[in-house]
């Protein structure tokens, strides 16, 4: 099964805070989500997908595109409610997981087939985001076959504990998994790519101008 954990929307995305404001933010963030389950959406023959959440919008927009919804009323943040989920999935028979985040617009349905095709009968698939540091997604066959720590420097940690179950661990790069949008430069990253996403429509009608450049 597919997890896509999403936080409050509503004050998602404070390191944008210098270039955009909350009302942008939040509207940016609804945009990404979108993006994420309409490509969802339109894979033909995709695995189950679940949104962890407690946020309306998030969890109006999995009812209307036909996903599963996992209730995350405590709202722990995005570790707690993948161990939430990940139980959840255990507890009713799901062989694995694969957690994506809600902030990678670019990602393509080819990406997420690749991961399962190269799946271990036992093991994971690590995807690590643009910088090397962060996990953009992550499959674990048994569901729950190591804990995932979310944060700003998780992909080390997660491939140390791969490799600590003594299964196998597959590490992929995949353009459109990778870029997930934190700061001001992600979000020109975002403009300047190949394509027309609901985000990148929205980053672009913000201006070069009102985006630091690159360094």
């Amino acid at each position: 099964m597919i997890l896509i954990p999403v936080k409050d929307l509503a004050a998602a995305k404070q390191r944008l805070a210098s270039v955009l404001d909350q009302s942008a933010r939040t509207k940016l963030a609804r945009a990404m989500l979108e993006d994420v389950m309409t490509t969802l959406h339109h894979w033909v023959g995709r695995p189950r997908v679940a949104v962890v959440s407690s946020d309306s919008c998030a969890m109006e927009m999995a009812n209307r595109l036909g996903f599963e919804v996992i209730p995350d009323p405590n709202n722990p943040g995005e570790t707690g409610a993948v161990e939430m989920a990940t139980q959840v999935c255990v507890d009713n028979g799901v062989g694995w997981t694969m957690v994506i985040p809600a902030d990678i617009p670019l990602i393509q349905a080819w990406e997420l087939e690749e991961i399962l095709k190269r799946a271990p009968p036992e093991g994971s698939v690590l995807v690590p985001a643009d910088d090397g540091r962060g996990t953009n997604a992550a499959f674990r066959r048994p569901a729950d076959l190591f804990p995932l720590r979310f944060g700003n420097d998780s992909f080390k940690p997660h491939h140390a504990a791969a490799k600590a179950t003594g299964k196998a661990c597959v590490v992929m790069n995949l353009p459109g998994v990778a870029l997930d949008v934190d700061n001001p430069a992600d979000l020109q990253q975002l403009i300047s790519r190949p394509g027309n996403t609901r985000a990148q429509q929205m980053a672009r009608e913000l201006g070069w101008a009102a985006i630091p450049p690159l360094r």
